[in-house]
């Protein structure tokens, strides 16, 4: 497994051939010949269906989104531990239990923090089971969020602090609208425009992540220009500190159909632990979704576990006949021109930018 001709179709970013000391109590007890070896996209699918494989052995899942791959095998060239990164996220850390004890799993994580520095990614988060909460603990990860189920934890220590003091904090009694707008459409304006009047300020969050057509700073940018002439609301980018599909691996959930609730869970702890009490936010807007049933699902969460932290959910009729889908299909179809009764002037403007 080791690569020793530069030549070949798949050359990982860095390769180290060491050898992992194993240390108990700080006292040298010998020496296994191991190789560490990171892996950018493409791999030889028999190393893929290897390390497939003994992510399975061990209760996980390849979610296959990964930039980069971490690989450490013995000397008779298994695997023996393993870690992956998807952008932002380091995930599917999984060690043999035969290697239990030997520091494998430091020795992944740095190398996978040293190749995220690299590329500029200094921001680095962390989803897993609660009961690694101590051990990545001890890697320099805070935890952010914690159900029964899910742990989230990011690698600097007041990043979530950080970022809310750098929000607008007017006393009063608060709203909050977390939103994709991908694009932004009348119908995220008229939620919008009745949100601002049933509260003192409002908080639009629009997520951070690469939408289904348009990026996260055109789609900020649809919102801060199609919010324009509503009163007292901010935009703000949710940076990684509102839970969304690109910061909430489901590699260590067995049971799939349960991945979205768990999801819901630990994304409404985070809001209503820590950021609607910083903000004020006693209210949160949603719209109905007819037609979505992962988003319905979503909201029935709300509903339910939002209370327990002093927050009402107030849902808003949709506009019939409007949604991003719709728009996205019209531009997929080059029908642009028909979008007009869907979206602001200002989505428009930026739509015809974008397929210029």
């Amino acid at each position: 497994m080791c690569i020793c001709d530069e030549k070949r179709k798949n050359i990982p970013y860095r390769i180290f051939l060491g050898r992992a000391i194993k240390k108990v109590w700080g006292e040298d007890l010998g020496e296994d010949p191991l190789n560490t070896v990171l892996y950018s996209k493409p791999i030889d699918a028999e190393l893929h269906n290897a390390y497939r494989d003994f992510l399975i052995s061990r209760g996980l899942r390849d979610e296959e989104d990964w930039n980069v791959v971490c690989i450490i095998t013995d000397d008779e060239e298994k695997i023996v531990a393993t870690g992956a990164r998807a952008g932002k996220v380091i995930k599917q850390i999984a060690v043999s239990p035969a290697h239990e004890g030997e520091n494998l799993c430091a020795s992944v994580m740095s190398e996978l923090i040293s190749e995220a520095y690299s590329k500029g990614v200094s921001h680095l988060l962390l989803c897993t089971k609660p009961k690694y909460k101590s051990q990545f603990a001890a890697m320099g990860f805070f935890a952010l969020a914690e159900t029964n189920e899910a742990l989230l934890m990011e690698n600097r220590k007041n990043g979530l602090e950080e970022y809310l003091s750098s929000l607008p904090c007017p006393k009063g009694a608060n709203g909050a609208v977390v939103c994709n707008c991908d694009p932004f459409t009348f119908g995220h304006r008229y939620l919008i425009e009745r949100a601002s009047t049933m509260c003192d300020w409002l908080h639009i969050f629009v997520l951070s992540e690469q939408g289904a057509m348009f990026s996260s700073e055109q789609r900020f940018t649809m919102v801060k220009n199609g919010v324009s002439g509503i009163k007292k609301c901010f935009v703000h980018r949710s940076e990684e500190y509102l839970i969304s599909r690109a910061t909430f691996p489901t590699y260590f959930i067995k049971d799939k159909k349960r991945t979205e609730e768990i999801q819901a869970d630990l994304d409404i702890v985070l809001f209503g632990e820590k950021i609607a009490p910083k903000l004020g936010i006693i209210k949160r807007f949603v719209g109905t979704e007819p037609n979505c049933c992962v988003t319905s699902a979503y909201n029935r969460r709300l509903k339910k576990l939002l209370p327990k932290y002093g927050i009402e959910l107030i849902e808003t009729e949709r506009l019939k006949g409007i949604s991003a889908s719709k728009v996205r299909e019209l531009i997929r179809t080059k029908r642009l021109e028909e979008s007009k009764t869907m979206v602001p002037e200002t989505t428009y403007e930026e739509i015809s930018r974008f397929i210029k």
